[in-house]
Formats: structure tokens, sequence, C-alpha cells
């Protein structure tokens, strides 16, 4: 019997209909690891809360809200129709969604409540998989350290970035339930060299206030309510130097503040969110922290966005593993399911290793930045030298994963419907964005050479795996012999940081992932058999079983 041409045969169904946290064995396993000191019934709401985040991020709705927001990209509104200057910027209604849900989620409320950095982050790994609020996500969330640096800001602005109720619009915080905010830091002639940075402070006559003049070249979220800036204080008999500010849209008297939105930026990716040039000319500041220690007080901000850098990728690469084994799994070629060929198999267990390495990682700095958020000191050491070792290597692994996932589609990877091309532009942002791969490694060398005990610290974290495995205690040797010579390390700082990024993810998973995944990642990243392409691990490892973890079930 003829069968028509029209019907469709030997293709995945859409990969909908399931629950994105508890599909995740390598998240799901790392939640009840980092909250396993915590009460049982406090356990299981996160695990409840999680689940629920997770089904409706595996939503057919949820996806189609994406696919909404990246397809009606936001847009400037400079003025009114009366021709007032009103600087607003417009979103695509699936877009709100999207933040809405983030913000109920408790994805900008994780200071102060029991576990919530690690909840907030497995969170934000969910989310992350749907699409672009990332960034006012991720500002809103890493502002409120950099606030604390000022009891009286603090105590006014944190309950409303805490809020898990998202009011969109501009208005007075006080009328406000819950507020967002963005950060300008970049200036076109500066990049990364913020002491560079040429935009003016004048101080009012009130203590504290400024007005600010300048130029920013990218500022985040620009329909925030308020934003984090550094500016060059002008000295009036104190030290004067970059100093961070606070400047909220709108005044308390209601007004507008002066900021002036040039144009949005036309993104490679991430075009459902808004970056943007902004002008201030006269715009009211108040300072955050002391005159000329602007970087000293947004370094712990720039910290937690770091880490949601490697969470969001973390993110990316999941989601990428996971169409690339549901398409294989469904799909049929030369005699079989394309998962169950050698060497498909190879590729599909070398990039879902990549991604748990990433999400294991991620996930062990989000429950040092809850011990350090508590006073633990040692856990606040291991985050200075882990967080941008893990944001260059991680990052950067991104891309060429999810091309290779996309690869695996075929033809249908690189149609637009598939949702594989969105990915694939999205993942080579948080490489660049709060630092690119070169500012990362500097760090890095910055804290080997200042900051001894942040070294001490990781050794310490890399130490509890040590006897475990024979590769991983090699490449613990072969690490510390190129950290016994730091005069020269900075033409060397991309590979030593590499390296320290692979020891630290060989370590985390010698300790806590099943042995075949364990075994096949120091086989390959820490034992030296490893070609520079995915897909080329090692013969004898089980690749059944990597793939297999790796395979979402409805």
């Amino acid at each position: 019997m003829a069968t028509s041409t029209r019907t469709v045969t030997n293709q995945a169904p859409p990969l909908v209909g399931y629950d994105v946290f508890s599909s995740d064995r390598a998240l799901a396993e790392a939640v009840e690891r980092h909250l396993a000191h915590l009460p049982a019934d406090t356990v299981g709401e996160v695990r409840q809360d999680l689940e629920l985040l997770g089904r409706t991020a595996g939503s057919s709705q949820a996806q189609r809200w994406g696919e909404l927001a990246g397809e009606n990209p936001p847009v400037l509104r400079s003025h009114d129709r009366y021709g007032n200057r009103i600087d607003e910027v417009e979103f695509h209604p699936a877009w709100h969604r999207l933040l809405g849900k983030a913000v109920s989620s408790g994805l900008t409320a994780a200071w102060g409540r029991p576990g919530g950095h690690v909840r907030r982050a497995a969170g934000f790994l969910v989310w992350s998989q749907v699409d672009g609020q990332g960034c006012p996500v991720s500002m809103t969330h890493a502002a409120v350290p950099a606030l604390r640096s000022d009891p009286e800001l603090a105590a006014r602005w944190e309950p409303l970035l805490t809020s898990r109720t998202y009011e969109e619009g501009l208005r007075r915080p006080a009328e406000k339930a819950g507020v967002l905010f963005g950060m300008a830091m970049t200036e076109k002639q500066g990049g990364s060299d913020v002491r560079a940075n040429t935009t003016r402070a004048r101080g009012l006559a009130a203590d504290g206030e400024y007005e600010l003049t300048g130029h920013k070249w990218f500022c985040s979220a620009p329909m925030s309510d308020a934003f984090l800036v550094l500016a060059q204080a002008e000295c009036r008999g104190g030290p004067g130097g970059l100093t961070c500010f606070l400047v909220p849209r709108v005044l308390d008297d209601g007004t507008r503040n002066v900021f002036r939105v040039q144009r949005l930026k036309d993104k490679l990716g991430n075009r459902s969110n808004a970056s943007a040039e902004v002008e201030f000319d006269g715009t009211w500041a108040r300072r955050v922290g002391g005159e000329g220690r602007g970087v000293r007080t947004i370094i712990e901000m720039v910290a937690a966005t770091r880490l949601d850098c490697v969470i969001g990728s973390a993110a990316l690469m999941r989601q990428a593993v996971a169409q690339a084994v549901h398409h294989c799994a469904h799909r049929g070629a030369f005699g079989g399911k394309l998962i169950d060929k050698p060497l498909m198999r190879n590729v599909l267990a070398d990039i879902a290793l990549e991604s748990e390495a990433a999400t294991v990682l991620g996930m062990r700095l989000a429950a040092a930045a809850e011990a350090a958020d508590g006073g633990n000191a040692a856990e606040r050491a291991l985050l200075r030298i882990a967080v941008p070792a893990a944001k260059y290597w991680v990052t950067k692994r991104c891309t060429p994963l999810t091309a290779e996932a996309l690869e695996c589609l075929g033809g249908n990877g690189y149609v637009e419907e598939s949702g594989m091309p969105r990915l694939l532009r999205e993942s080579p942002l948080n490489s660049i964005w709060e630092g690119s791969g070169n500012v990362q490694a500097l760090d890095v060398l910055r804290a080997l050479r200042r900051e001894p005990g942040a070294l001490d610290a990781y050794l310490r974290e890399i130490g509890r795996a040590r006897g475990a495995d024979h590769r991983l205690d090699a490449a613990i040797k072969g690490m510390l012999t190129e950290l016994a010579d730091l005069e020269t390390a900075e033409v060397r700082a991309r590979r030593l940081v590499e390296r320290m990024a692979l020891v630290l993810q060989g370590a985390l998973l010698v300790r806590w992932a099943p042995p075949e995944v364990a075994d096949a990642f120091c086989a390959s990243r820490l034992g030296g058999d490893w070609g520079a392409a995915f897909g080329t691990l090692p013969h004898g490892l089980d690749l059944a079983a990597v793939v297999d973890r790796a395979r979402v079930r409805s």
C-alpha cells in the first residue's frame, strides 16, 4: 500500500510536557546534596517549588513565550505622542510573563532565606532554559550585596529587590511592591577597564547626593527601576575617584530622572532582552559606599553576576544536550536509532559529560555563596578564585557544545523552528558579559598573587578528592607545578585557568557523580586521552550509561 507523501514519519516529537528540574539528574542530586543540612520539610518545600517551576519550563506554553519573546525584540520609545522625552523600552507581553514567573518563583529572592542561594541557582538554571529574562533577574539579585555597604539604602531597597511581586512600568519606588535593578559600568573608550571611565559625578549640597554627566556604552536592563553606576567623583576635599552610585529612574517627588536611552543594541543573540547606550546629563544619583571605592563596592555584585554566567551557560548546555539526546532517541537511520550508533553515542556522551560537569560546578559555587552569605570566610575565599575560573571555562565550553548538539539534529537543527539556532546565538553571551575570557584569567592571576587564602581554599576543595582517581592526582600534581611559577604566568594564564577549572570539576565529579561519569571525565579531560572535537572519548568507557543519565523522561 502506497504511503502518502504528506505522512510524517521518523521525526522526533516535540520535547514538551516534562519537568525540566526532575529530569536533570545532576541538578536534582546537587540540590539534595547542598541542602542536606536543612530540615527535611524545608528540603521538601524547595523540591516542590523547583518541580513546579520545572513543569512550567517544560510546558508548551512557556516554550511558546520564549519563542514569542525572541521573535519580538524590545522597542525604544524615546518620546510620547506630545514630544515629551520618556525613554521607555517596550516589550512583548510574553517577555513580561517570563520575567513575572522568574520573580514570583524567587529568582531574585535568595538573600536571607534558608538554602536561598542553592534553590535560587537551581531555579535560575531551570528557567534560563526557556529564554531571555536572565539579565534583569541576575542584576536585581546581585544588587543586594552592593547596597548593603550602605545600611540606609539597603533598608529601603532590599525588600523591594527581593520581593516576589513583579510590577512593570516606571513609578515611584514607594508605589511599587517590587523593583528591578540594572547596571551601567562600561564606556566606549574603556570597556572592561572601568578605571578609564569619564562619566563625572558632581557633589550636591546634601551629603551623598550627586549629579552625573556622561555616556555609558552598555547599560544592562534599561527598563529597570534603578541602576548601579560607576562614575568619577569630583574631589572636594575628599578622595574623589571612581565611585559607585544608585540612579533611580523615577525620583521621590514622582518626576523622571534624566536617563536618556540613546539606542538599543542590535545584538547577535539575547534579542528578547534589552541592552542600551544611555546618557546622563545632570542626572540625580545617590552615592553607594565611599568615594573612590567604586570597584570595591560593586565587586560583590560582579561576583554574583559572574556566578550567574556560569549557571546560565550550564542551563544552555543542559537544554542543548536534552534536545540532542531526545532527537537521537527517536530518529532512525542506517538500520537503527541514532542514539544506539557507537559514534553518535560517543558524541552524546561527550556533551553530556560537559553539561554535567558545568552543572555540578555551578551548584557547588552556589552552595559556597550560601555559606559565604552566612559568614563563612573559607567559602568566601574559595569563591574569590573559583568563580572567575569557572566563569572562564564553563562559558567558553558553551558555544562549541551547543553547536555540536545542533549538529546532532542535522538539517532540522539549523532551522529556526527547532529552537537550536536561538540557543546557539545565546551561547557566546556569558563568555563576554561581566568580563571576557582574558579578564577572568587575569583576575585569577590577581587572586593567586595577592590573596593566598583564595588558593588555600581552592587546594583544600580539590584535596578532598585526592587519592580517589590516579588521573585526577596526576592532574593536580601538574597544575601545582604550573602554579609554582607565577612570574611568567600571564602569557599562559588561559591554559593555567583552564587546568584549574578542569581539576576542580574532576574533583567534584569524583566525589559526587556516578562512577561511569567520573571515569569518563577523568579519562578524557584529565587523562590526556581526548581529542579536540566532541565525540572523541577513549574506548572502554561506559558511554551508554552516561547518555542514559542525560535522557529526558516525562
